[in-house]
């Protein structure tokens, strides 16, 4: 988990993914020997994205290095990037012209009746910096808990699989969290280089009152998005051929990269795959290691199969 860790010390937050790009492109040439084939690294003029190719795909891995926060504005007011848990005492970090910053969050409601999110430092921080919830890895036997496991998890899972991956393409992609920009271009790439049409979403969904702890990894039939049924009728299948424990979850909102797949203009089939997670977008997000088992290796083997 020394990897998973680090990656969620990383500060990478809507539109400002250049670090965790850089610090993907380093671990993958750092390792790339003991990849089992060697992949075809892309990350020239598609952005802060990554594209890993290997040998001769059929199937790609989607996976946003992006994470929420918060953006300082003016008199210590702060804006949310994405949809960050904002209640009073939360612990940020970032750094602008004057240093490290550490700070708390701060609720108020003004004379209006107009609710506002500030910063509490003794000095002013400079307009536009980024603020991230400063990470506190916590691991015992059953459970990882830290912030930003959405989606370094899913990133994660996407490293792990390239290990052993043989045929396959994984896409690292950005602006997830405000509702996506880059899988179109992506998408655009994969389907007129590789000719893939078909794609896995390496994300982090919910614990809810259908999806529990330690029940294995969840495979959604639908959020706020609708993938195409048959498509969902293979990975099931073979889900169930494969004897790894995973879950079915039917939601009514929520989304992924797999909604701006199925608005692109390709055919791309998708489904969502990944370990649930309680305490979303908090410093606090927490997940039961043999899901995260499961995820592994269920993707290490539907990119075998699919």
């Amino acid at each position: 988990m020394k990897l998973l860790k680090e990656l969620c010390s990383i500060a990478a937050t809507s539109g400002n993914e250049l670090a965790i790009k850089q610090f993907i492109i380093k671990y993958v040439e750092e390792n790339i020997l003991n990849f089992k084939v060697t992949p075809s690294i892309i990350s020239k003029n598609i952005q802060d994205c990554i594209i890993l190719k290997f040998g001769n795909p059929k199937t790609a891995i989607f996976a946003h290095l992006d994470s929420v926060g918060f953006t300082v504005r003016y008199d210590k007011e702060l804006v949310k990037i994405g949809g960050p848990k904002s209640y009073d005492g939360i612990k940020l970090i970032g750094k602008d012209s004057k240093g490290k910053i550490e700070t708390e969050i701060y609720n108020y409601e003004d004379e209006n009746g107009h609710h506002h999110i500030e910063y509490l430092l003794d000095r002013e921080i400079d307009r536009a910096t980024e603020l991230t919830f400063k990470p506190d890895w916590r691991e015992n036997k059953n459970f990882i808990q830290c912030c930003y496991m959405d989606n370094r998890l899913g990133v994660w899972n996407a490293l792990e699989v390239a290990k052993t991956l043989e045929n396959g393409v994984i896409c690292f992609s950005t602006y997830e969290e405000v509702g996506g920009g880059s899988v179109g271009f992506l998408a655009k790439y994969i389907y007129e280089n590789f000719k893939i049409n078909q794609a896995l979403i390496s994300d982090v969904t919910w614990i809810t009152n259908g999806v529990q702890h330690g029940n294995g990894v969840v495979i959604s039939r639908r959020d706020s998005g609708l993938p195409r049924r048959s498509y969902v009728d293979k990975i099931i299948y073979l889900a169930k051929k494969s004897k790894i424990p995973f879950q079915i979850e039917v939601e009514s909102s929520g989304g992924s990269d797999g909604n701006q797949l199925q608005k692109s203009p390709y055919p791309f089939d998708w489904c969502f795959i990944g370990a649930a997670e309680d305490f979303v977008h908090s410093p606090d997000e927490k997940v039961h290691k043999s899901d995260i088992d499961s995820m592994v290796n269920l993707y290490k083997y539907l990119m075998v199969h699919l």
